[in-house]
């Protein structure tokens, strides 16, 4: 049995390839799957050929790891880690029935393929006959290459390897402590090999001597590296081997200072060569009693148990001869000059895990033609960052400026006041144009439409949150049912529910909330219902209730004087100067959202990507200065909103001015006034018009979004309780059910049938909904409404973003009014809620 350590295999399983990228592919890109068929394909035979590590390894089995690793790599650029492919692997020294470690992770699959390409390295290694230089130099150079393949995978593949913050067991294996720790191992056996062909070669003692001092270092950070290891991962080493690695360690300690004391003897110093020996034989003994009471290589037993019985022969020889010829002082430890150590030895990297590219044969690159993952989600941020900073900078800037003038000229009465002057009789052609609106939109009745459909559609939302809590309550009933008949430990329903009720409970006060604003906004129609339909009149019955200027209400002649005329005709233009403003405006809105639909920054990514390394792994933080430059294309849109506010901010407060010396001149005429009233009245009963058919337009979408959102909770709650009755129909067999925080409670698929080829024996977790922990359950994306305001105003509650802390404690904020209803479908589209 040999006296060095190999490294077994991690014991992989079949893992589903073909479906899960063909998955990616068809929802995550705008290409499709049957274009990499061949690609998808080749995937598959280089894992098998890796997978398939039973039996007796050859030095050809480097080659398929090489070239697989190197397709992981470039795979890895086109493919985000995450594409919901499982990967199973289990623990190098775990039994052959233990449950694998499973992660949907390609990082994890390329780590475990370095491990394996390693661990292949050290069993060549470990088959090579050392008994001749040739095997020697072979065995070392195959330790050195485990080494380098090791200290590859710590520097490249691990810092790249992120566990899920609910996964159920990590990687022990793959943890900087646990690879170190062998890396020193392996080359701690290749420093031995070069020791042994040092021996073997009879180079000088002091040599020998300072190769094995070496030794004994590697063997020695082996194993500190593995004690000082957090238990989890210093457990996961057997025993055996710790104990190994000690005994190694002092074993060369001891032939250290052996192969020294000879030095010393040959330099005549005696006193020294006592010392020497002394030292080994205490080292050796050490190591002779570990092993004694250990299960480690006989073949470890027989060569500490040979150095130590040489040890003990040749002290007793230097103390005879000392007593009886040499008479010299021995000194202390700590006196004589300590083993200088040699190290011939290092971790070597393969070329082929260095310049990967150099592997990939004819077939080239995997997903070769598709744009890598990085690049792509820089193309999707980008898109969003476009339509936001044009939504939010631009659009809504534009309608807030709008508003603004429109406040300020219904406040004025404008343009009601103008129209009632320079038309005395008949109505003004903008009052005639809005009733035909509503004339031609049956407005009453399209109103009173809306309203039932957003009471119906309230109704059947809170219908779907009562089935929601039945469900839970017969999980209740049906668990205290049970409770009578046998002894449970799980935790009772309304406190395993917590977490559901306190969901329900949220998404109740957001409908209370909702109906409070479908009350007000029922109001405001009974309100405006009368002067609504008044717009729905015929021209001629219009006429007839607004007030002619030519003759009062009195009976009066009334002419407007001629500086009433004046101020009126500097109103007039200042009115025009303002639609000019606005319809500039609109115009600018346009055009910047005709850019940001043909707005393509594709191209752009795809120059800056090929400037980058290929191997590299892109990240859409790699494009950021990209982006940057194509959105300041929108500067110009936010400068020309900016330009025509200040032109904007000029004509109100002359407006406002000359508005005021136009009232003071024609204070005392009652007829023009009457005519403004009326004419008034109608133009805010279309103005409540299109805010009310608005409010309602967003409640019913309100309630849709609700209701889906809603539906998805109800089979949550069906998903939990159906979890709860198999264990409670299953005592036997139960094993406590996971909290609700936790992601075992998700739909998951049968167990494999009992002697399935290369399967886990655990069931995968099927990401159809997310944990009740994650942040996406957290908060809906919903945005309660609010009373409706006389006037559009912006939300004054800003967000925190889905993935903020800020959710676990921060009360629900204000709801917005129905107007902003539109939060829901905003927030839902930003993230897959359920």
């Amino acid at each position: 049995m040999p006296n060095h350590l190999s490294i077994p295999f991690k014991r992989s399983y079949t893992a589903p390839i073909r479906s899960s990228v063909r998955d990616y592919i068809l929802h995550q890109t705008e290409e499709h799957p049957d274009a990499y068929k061949s690609d998808i394909a080749q995937w598959e035979s280089l894992r098998v050929a890796c997978v398939n590590t039973t039996g007796a390894q050859h030095s050809s089995d480097v080659g398929a790891f090489l070239k697989y690793h190197a397709q992981l790599v470039f795979v890895l650029v086109k493919l985000p880690s995450d594409i919901n492919l499982e990967i199973s692997y289990a623990h190098p020294f775990s039994v052959s029935a233990s449950v694998p470690v499973t992660l949907p992770s390609l990082a994890f699959e390329r780590a475990s393929v370095l491990f394996n390409l390693a661990a292949l390295y050290s069993q060549l290694a470990a088959a090579e006959d050392r008994s001749n230089q040739e095997g020697l130099k072979r065995a070392s150079a195959y330790y050195q290459n485990a080494a380098g393949t090791l200290s590859y995978l710590t520097s490249s593949a691990l810092p790249k390897l992120r566990f899920p913050a609910d996964a159920e067991e990590i990687p022990t294996d793959l943890t900087e402590p646990f690879v170190t720790s062998l890396e020193n191992l392996m080359l701690a056996q290749a420093q031995e090999c070069a020791w042994q062909r040092a021996v073997a070669d009879h180079y000088k003692n002091g040599l020998i001597a300072k190769l094995a001092a070496g030794v004994a270092s590697l063997y020695t950070s082996s194993l500190d590296t593995i004690r000082s290891a957090p238990s989890t991962i210093s457990s996961s080493l057997p025993s055996t081997w710790v104990t190994h690695l000690e005994t190694k360690q002092r074993h060369f300690r001891a032939a250290a200072q052996y192969r020294k004391s000879i030095d010393e003897l040959e330099a005549n110093r005696y006193g020294d060569e006592l010392r020497r020996l002394m030292d080994a034989e205490v080292e050796a003994k050490k190591g002779y009693n570990l092993v004694k009471r250990s299960s480690v290589a006989p073949a470890v037993i027989q060569d500490i148990k040979s150095l130590l019985d040489a040890l003990q022969k040749n002290l007793a020889r230097a103390q005879r001869d000392n007593d009886l010829i040499y008479h010299c002082n021995i000194p202390a430890s700590t006196a004589i000059d300590p083993i200088q150590e040699v190290i011939m030895v290092k971790s070597n990297v393969p070329q082929g895990l260095l310049d990967p590219k150099s592997l990939i044969d004819s077939g080239g690159i995997l997903f070769g033609d598709m744009l890598g993952w990085g690049a792509r989600e820089a193309i999707n941020i980008y898109n969003d960052n476009k339509r936001t900073l044009v939504k939010e900078r631009v659009v809504e800037a534009a309608q807030m400026l709008d508003d603004e003038a429109e406040r300020l000229l219904h406040s004025l009465n404008l343009p009601a006041s103008l129209e009632a002057l320079e038309r005395p009789i008949g109505l003004p052609p903008s009052l005639l144009k809005k009733a035909e609106e509503v004339r031609l939109e049956q407005g009453p009745e399209r109103i009173e439409a809306y309203l039932d459909d957003v009471q119906r559609l309230a109704r059947r939302a809170m219908a779907i949150l009562d089935e929601a809590m039945d469900i839970l309550d017969s999980e209740a009933s049906e668990d205290e049912a049970a409770r009578k008949e046998l002894s449970m430990s799980r935790p009772l329903s309304h406190e395993a529910n917590q977490e559901l009720v306190a969901k329900q409970q949220r998404y109740r006060s957001i409908l209370l909330e909702a109906a409070k604003s479908d009350v007000t906004v029922r109001e405001k129609w009974e309100e405006s219902e009368a002067a609504i339909v008044n717009l729905t009149l015929d021209e001629e019955q219009l006429e007839a209730l607004v007030p002619s200027t030519t003759v009062s209400i009195d009976g009066k002649i009334s002419m407007a004087n001629n500086q009433t005329q004046i101020y009126a005709r500097a109103l007039r233009g200042f009115l025009e100067s303002l639609d000019d403003i606005k319809k500039d405006r609109s115009q600018l809105v346009a055009r910047a959202q005709r850019l940001v639909e043909v707005d393509d920054i594709k191209p752009s990514i795809i120059s800056a990507a090929s400037t980058l390394n290929r191997r590299e792994e892109l990240t859409p933080a790699m494009f950021v200065d990209v982006s940057d430059a194509e959105l300041a294309k929108y500067d110009r849109f936010i400068q020309g909103l900016a330009e025509g506010h200040k032109k904007q901010e000029g004509i109100l407060e002359a407006i406002k001015s000359k508005n005021e010396q136009f009232l003071l001149s024609r204070k005392e005429d009652p007829a023009v006034k009457d005519r403004e009233i009326v004419l008034h009245s109608l133009d805010m009963a279309y103005a409540k018009y299109l805010e009310i058919t608005r409010n309602l337009d967003e409640g019913r979408k309100f309630y849709n979004e609700m209701a889906s959102i809603l539906s998805r909770f109800k089979e949550a709650c069906k998903l939990w309780s159906n979890q709860r009755s198999q264990e409670a129909h299953q005592p036997k067999q139960r094993a406590n059910l996971p909290s609700l925080s936790s992601p075992e409670w998700e739909a998951q698929e049968p167990p494999q049938p009992r002697g399935a080829a290369l399967t886990p024996s655990r069931p995968k977790k099927k990401a159809n909904l997310p944990s009740l922990s994650s942040p996406e359950w957290k908060t809906e994306g919903l945005v309660p409404p609010r009373s409706p305001e006389p006037e559009r105003q912006k939300p004054s509650t800003t967000l925190p973003s889905l993935s903020s802390a800020e959710w676990e404690t921060q009360e629900l904020p204000p709801p917005p009014p129905p107007a902003e209803r539109r939060g829901v479908k905003n927030a839902e589209e930003t993230s897959a809620l359920i």
